[in-house]
């Protein structure tokens, strides 16, 4: 869907939400398959623990939940064998969890998926469409700003595509040039 006209930001927002809710669909399919043994609230502590080792308290807080949800929560994903607590060196009341071995085998499953998805759709796209959803991409993620949904990526891909679109946009021919 290409904007016959600069879009002001509540139009821009509403195509946002409407794309997001595709977006989510590639990632729902992954996520809800047979062989998934977690439902999805437990499944959203664990992607925050895929970026590593937290607290009982800084989980709760990117979950949007109270410390006594997200320690019940605990329970049931050490429970299942994917997560582990580690009391703290200091404070033995401050608890760590982290993935188990078979936690991380589920979320590298997860992860394999989701791109599998996600290559599918994007290789329908035209490279210079890709290339401009992976700059737009980028600089959505530079205006979340710092915080849990700013800190969602595992690496730097996107700031990598929109460094590549930045040389890209040098050169004369590029057919679809962005503003800068």
């Amino acid at each position: 869907m290409v904007a016959k006209h600069a879009l002001d930001t509540a139009e821009a927002a509403a195509v946002l939400d409407e794309v997001a809710g595709g977006l989510m669909s590639v990632w729902a399919r992954a996520h809800n398959a047979p062989d998934v043994p977690v439902p999805a609230t437990q499944l959203r502590a664990l992607l925050v623990l895929e970026r590593g080792p937290v607290n009982i308290s800084t989980l709760a807080a990117e979950l949007g939940a109270l410390a006594s949800s997200a320690s019940r929560l605990c329970d049931r994903l050490e429970a299942s064998g994917l997560l582990l607590r580690d009391p703290g060196q200091d404070d033995r009341r401050e608890v760590t969890v982290r993935l188990t071995t078979e936690g991380r085998a589920l979320m590298d499953r997860l992860r394999v998926r989701r791109r599998e998805e996600l290559e599918r759709v994007l290789s329908a796209m035209a490279p210079a469409a890709r290339q401009a959803l992976l700059w737009g991409l980028s600089e959505f993620h530079q205006a979340l700003g710092p915080g849990p949904a700013g800190r969602v990526l595992e690496h730097d891909a996107l700031e990598h595509a929109a460094r590549e679109h930045d040389q890209d946009r040098e050169r004369p021919d590029d057919p679809f040039p962005l503003p800068a």
